[in-house]
C-alpha cells in the first residue's frame, strides 16, 4: 500500500491531493477536512511597481483551500493548500494560476521502519533585486521521499539510518530543475529523559537538468535538551561541497555548518522562538521553505553557503489580543561566482478585537538588501491597516489598505506603491 501511495505523488499541487486521497483510506477516521472559497479584489496605483509612468488596475481573485490532519495511526498526514486564479481588470498581466501546498505524511512499515512523504509549493522570487510582480515570480515544487530506520541499541543508545529522493520542478523553463539522492547514519545517546546527543554523517548527489552536478557531504554532532519552559536542539559540524558546472571546472568548499532552534515560554502569554542556520547547498534545495523570508537567485547555478536567522517574539494578550515581531536576516555567499548578498529586517503585526464580530489589523515591515556584485543597496518599507469582519463561523469578510516603498542606488529597482483590498471568505463545515 505504502508503494503504491508513493507512486502517486507527481510534482504539482493538483495531483498532491490526489496522493493524499490514496494514501489516507488505510489511516484512522479523523475530522473532515475543511474547504474554503475566497474572493477579492485589489486595487493598486502602481500595479506593475515602476519607477515611473505609474499605472492603476485591479486585481481578483478566486481562489480554494483545504486543510487536513488526520488522526494518529499506522499513516498520517497533514496538508494545507491553496490554489488561485488571477485576473487584472486592464490587462497590466496575463491571468494566472497560483497555488500554495504543505504537505507531510508518513507510514509505519514496521516497528522500526517508517516511510516519509512530503512537498513543498510556492510562487517565489526569482532573485531579491525583483518588485516581486508576477512576471518576476516562478513556482517552486520540492517533492520528496524516503524511508528512515531506527533501531535500539540497548536502553540508552539509538541507531538512524535515512535514506530520500527530492525532485525540485520550477515553472519557468529557463530555471533549472533538479533531483537529488542523500542518505544518512546517525547515532544518539540518551543522557537522561531530557537531554540526548550523538553524531551523524550525511551525503547527497544532486544533478540539475543541464547536467551539472553539486554533491555534499555534512558530519554533525546533533543534540536536543529540554527543560520545564524551554526546548534547545540543534546540530554542528563540518561541510564540504563539490560542484561540477557547465562553465567551470570542478570546485570544492568546505565551512562550519550547523542549526539552532531555541524555544522557550517566557510567561503564560509571551513565547520566544530563536532559530540559526548555516548550510552549504545550492539554489534547487528547500532552504527557503524553512526560512521564509529567505530568496535564492534563481538567475545563478552555483553552490551558495547560507547563514540565517529568525528571531520571534510572539504575544496572545488578555482579550484576545495578538502582537507579533520577528527579526531575520540572511547572507547568501554564491560560492562559484564570488558574489554575496546580505539581507536583514524586522517584522511585526498586531491584532486587536473590537467587538465579538470586528477585528482591528496593523502591520508593518522593514528590509534591506546589500549586493556585493555592483555594490548596491536596496530598502523595502512596508505599513498596513485593516478591519476583519467575521459574520458567522462560515463567512469572514476582510477589507486593507496598504503603501510599500522601495528605494535603491539603482534607479530602474525603485518604487512605491499605494493599494486597497476587500474579499470574502466562506469556509465549509
Amino acid at each position: 500500500m505504502a508503494r503504491q501511495a508513493l507512486r502517486c505523488f507527481p510534482n504539482r499541487a493538483g495531483h498532491l491531493l490526489l496522493g493524499v486521497l490514496i494514501v489516507t483510506p488505510g489511516m484512522a477516521m479523523a475530522e473532515p477536512a475543511v474547504f474554503s472559497i475566497g474572493l477579492d479584489s485589489r486595487l493598486s496605483d502602481n500595479i506593475r511597481r515602476a519607477p515611473a509612468n505609474e499605472e492603476s488596475d485591479i486585481e481578483s481573485r478566486l481562489s480554494l483551500g483545504v486543510q487536513h490532519t488526520s488522526d494518529p495511526g499506522v499513516c498520517n498526514s497533514d496538508l494545507l493548500a491553496r490554489g488561485a486564479y488571477a485576473y487584472w481588470l486592464d490587462d497590466s498581466f496575463d491571468p494566472e494560476t497560483t497555488a500554495e501546498a504543505d504537505f507531510e505524511g508518513d507510514c509505519r512499515l514496521g516497528s522500526n521502519l517508517v516511510w516519509q512523504v512530503s512537498d513543498y509549493l510556492r510562487d517565489v522570487a526569482q532573485s531579491s533585486r525583483v518588485s516581486n510582480t508576477p512576471d518576476d515570480r516562478t513556482q517552486k515544487n520540492v517533492f520528496r521521499t524516503g524511508p528512515v530506520l531506527t533501531l535500539r541499541v540497548g536502553a540508552v543508545d539509538e541507531l538512524l539510518l535515512s535514506a530520500a529522493y527530492e525532485n525540485t520542478e520550477f515553472r519557468e523553463p529557463d530555471q533549472k530543475d533538479g533531483e537529488r539522492y542523500s542518505g544518512t547514519v546517525g547515532w544518539s545517546h540518551f543522557f537522561s529523559p531530557s537531554f540526548t546527543a550523538g553524531v551523524s554523517a550525511s551525503v547527497d548527489q544532486s544533478e540539475l537538468d543541464t547536467e551539472e552536478e553539486i554533491d555534499r557531504v555534512t558530519y554533525n554532532l546533533p543534540f536536543t535538551k529540554t527543560w520545564e519552559s524551554t526546548a534547545l536542539s540543534g546540530a554542528f559540524g563540518y561541510g564540504l561541497i563539490e560542484t561540477r558546472l557547465a562553465s567551470q571546472p570542478r570546485q570544492e568548499y568546505e565551512a562550519f555548518v550547523g542549526n539552532l532552534l531555541l524555544v522557550r515560554q517566557i510567561n503564560v502569554t509571551t513565547e520566544l522562538e530563536l532559530q540559526v542556520s548555516r548550510e552549504l547547498t545550492d539554489q534547487t534545495s528547500d532552504f527557503d521553505s524553512r526560512f521564509d523570508e529567505f530568496v535564492f537567485d534563481l538567475n545563478q547555478s552555483s553552490a551558495v553557503e547560507v547563514t540565517a536567522f529568525r528571531l520571534g517574539i510572539n504575544n496572545n494578550l488578555s482579550g484576545g489580543v495578538e502582537f507579533d515581531v520577528n527579526l531575520f536576516g540572511s547572507r547568501s555567499d554564491y560560492l562559484d561566482i564570488g558574489t554575496e548578498e546580505d539581507d536583514y529586517g524586522i517584522s511585526a503585526s498586531f491584532r486587536r478585537p473590537i467587538t465579538e464580530q470586528l477585528t482591528g489589523l496593523l502591520g508593518a515591515r522593514y528590509e534591506r538588501f546589500d549586493y556585493s556584485l555592483d555594490e548596491t543597496q536596496d530598502e523595502v518599507a512596508q505599513v498596513n491597516a485593516g478591519i476583519e469582519f467575521q459574520l458567522n463561523r462560515q463567512f469572514n469578510f476582510v477589507s486593507r489598505v496598504g503603501y510599500e516603498q522601495r528605494t535603491s542606488d539603482v534607479a530602474f529597482r525603485e518604487f512605491d506603491e499605494a493599494w486597497v483590498l476587500a474579499g470574502v471568505v466562506y469556509r465549509f463545515r
